[in-house]
């Protein structure tokens, strides 16, 4: 019996159209597992008398809507209007896809909820009345914690099974608020193969299952570090992953067939590095030991993860806290031609200089000077540095009027060749993510089922406080001999990412002898004299032998986290890519 779970969505704006092509993808020829389709119960079908055991169809499609960033965009519009605070985007997509997942007999279940899933159940019981369409939507809710510290919105991360339970109850769609990314495949799982909640084992595989689908098309060959190891056309429009998840915890992660994109080892390894940190991967469901995690190419476009071990979950669930924290506003200053250095000092003379005669200077002020001018160019525009300029403030005025005059009254007065790249505006709000803990006990989990009833999720049995894994046993370093300065991509693969403030940089290599090398190479010292940004931040190096990986993670290199925009890359999405292309010596025969 194998469970066909897919994914639509990896953010809020992502592909609109992913949810037509997931549920009209492409012949597999058949059931994975040899057998017709059935949960615990039988038919997982949604009651029309169709069945979706041909292997054309998924059993349940995902879609995740939700990042730290959405949730304070989403506490922004809840305050706008009580009656929204959910993914609109969702809703359209449904217009189309409820019918199309109706006649297949697929299940959806999507975090799209956000602040107000009891709104978005509404608004799809709506839609399908007027469809036509017999679909029967639940929710879960529970996740919403009292307002705390001014904050926008805060929110608990649930699990999956208050979306099992929605499902055994005959949902053809589940929408929730804010669960673990995950959730949304070990809730199905749960259901499905009837699972108890301490089948660790089982529970850790669909963890990395689902942690391995959440993105979408960073499964596929998207942001991929090697993607120039493969043919441009493939990567122009990758498709959606797919999991084919069996009842020991073990999966295949593969497509569609005929869709874009390609699943092979380096990009589930990739994605499982992705934000995330040490060997103990904790959700509320179970944690997941990812220093046991193996992965095996099946055939093509199908990748097999197996030997996932589970522990017990925390006694704590991760909580979210959205806030403003409060307005900022940037100019960007384009300095072209001669003497860079010496315009940037007179503009900002000029720009200090009028903030201490307004007598308003903001709290915080950062200037940041990006030398992508060329010697003797051939266009103007390569001919040309940028001067950035960013400030922030508790208020808006000291932002607004203050930068914007001062700027706009520098045109004829300032450095020769003055422009700016866009008219200074008025300043803006901006939100700040901090990460607490609260005891599970105290979080309401709740299944609001098809027909109104109110189930209660009881809290784990069992829980296991969480702590490092010993360091694992490293493989002999490589025999001295000849090496070359290179970049360190022309042999590592990369993927970076943000946890609140921290980023995360996982780092793995494709071979054995590369990972003898990688493992002895690459230290904390060491990356941090790659990246110096990074030099007096608290950083901590995580050793994943299986994965031939090291993840990295770099504590406050985000200030208060993305919507903060504190920094030039906001969600040290391309920190791994610096890495990458920062030189050191590799030994010859690895190249």
């Amino acid at each position: 019996m194998v469970l066909r779970i897919g994914n639509a969505s990896g953010f809020y704006g992502d592909r609109f159209d992913a949810v037509r092509e997931m549920l009209t993808g492409g012949d597999t020829g058949g059931d994975p597992g040899g057998e017709s389709a059935g949960g615990p119960g039988g038919d997982p079908g949604n009651g029309n008398g169709s069945s979706n055991a041909s292997g054309n169809s998924l059993h349940v499609l995902t879609g995740d809507y939700l990042a730290e960033l959405t949730m304070l965009i989403l506490g922004r519009d809840l305050l706008k209007d009580p009656a929204t605070g959910y993914a609109k985007t969702f809703l359209r997509q449904m217009e189309e896809g409820l019918g199309l997942a109706h006649e297949r007999g697929t299940r959806v279940v999507t975090n799209a909820g956000g602040l107000n899933p009891a709104a978005l159940a509404d608004a799809l019981r709506a839609l399908a009345d007027k469809l036509g369409l017999p679909v029967r939507v639940a929710h879960v809710e529970g996740d919403r914690l009292p307002a705390r510290d001014g904050a926008l919105a805060a929110n608990a991360y649930l699990g999956g099974a208050g979306i099992a339970a929605c499902l055994a109850a005959g949902a053809d769609v589940v929408v929730t608020g804010r669960v673990t990314d995950a959730a949304l495949v070990t809730g199905p799982a749960q259901w499905y193969f009837g699972w108890g909640p301490e089948e660790y084992d089982r529970l850790a595989g669909a963890v990395v299952a689902g942690h391995v689908l959440e993105c979408g098309t960073q499964a596929t060959g998207g942001n991929y570090a090697f993607f120039r190891d493969h043919d441009p056309a493939l990567l122009r429009r990758p498709g959606f992953p797919v999991a084919e998840l069996h009842d020991d915890g073990s999966c295949v992660i593969t497509k569609h067939p005929g869709t874009g994109g390609l699943v092979d080892v380096g990009t589930v390894t990739a994605q499982l590095l992705y934000e995330t940190a040490g060997a103990r991967y904790a959700g509320p469901d179970v944690t997941a030991r990812l220093d046991t995690v193996r992965l095996t190419r099946e055939a093509p476009d199908r990748v097999r993860i197996e030997g996932v071990r589970g522990e017990a979950p925390p006694p704590t669930l991760k909580a979210g806290l959205s806030r403003l924290g409060g307005f900022r506003n940037e100019v960007v200053f384009v300095l072209t031609g001669l003497d860079v250095e010496a315009k940037a000092a007179l503009v900002r003379d000029q720009i200090e200089d009028a903030f201490v005669r307004g007598g308003s200077r903001p709290a915080e002020v950062r200037w940041d000077l990006v030398r992508t001018d060329q010697a003797d160019a051939g266009t103007e525009e390569t001919a040309s540095a940028l001067l950035r300029l960013v400030v922030r403030d508790p208020g808006p005025d000291a932002v607004g009027r203050t930068l914007t005059g001062a700027a706009i009254e520098l045109a004829l007065a300032s450095y020769p060749g003055f422009h700016v790249t866009a008219p200074p505006a008025k300043g803006s709000p901006y939100g700040v993510f901090e990460t607490v803990y609260v005891d599970a006990a105290e979080v309401p989990h709740t299944a609001v089922l098809p027909d109104g009833t109110r189930q209660g999720i009881p809290v784990p049995a069992r829980t296991r406080a969480l702590e490092p894994v010993p360091e694992p046993e490293l493989p002999e370093p490589p025999a001295d001999g000849p090496v070359r300065r290179v970049p360190l991509g022309r042999i590592a693969g990369a993927r970076s990412g943000d946890k609140g403030g921290d980023a995360n940089v996982g780092v793995w290599v494709r071979t054995d002898e590369e990972w003898r090398w990688l493992v002895h190479a690459l230290t904390v010292e060491r990356f941090q004299a790659l990246l110096p940004e990074t030099a007096d931040l608290p950083v901590v190096r995580h050793v994943l032998p299986n994965l031939r990986a090291l993840n990295f993670t770099v504590a406050g290199i985000l200030g208060e986290g993305v919507a903060s925009q504190a920094r030039f890359d906001p969600q040290a999405k391309a920190l791994g890519e610096w890495l990458r292309s920062r030189e050191l010596d590799v030994p010859e025969g690895l190249l």
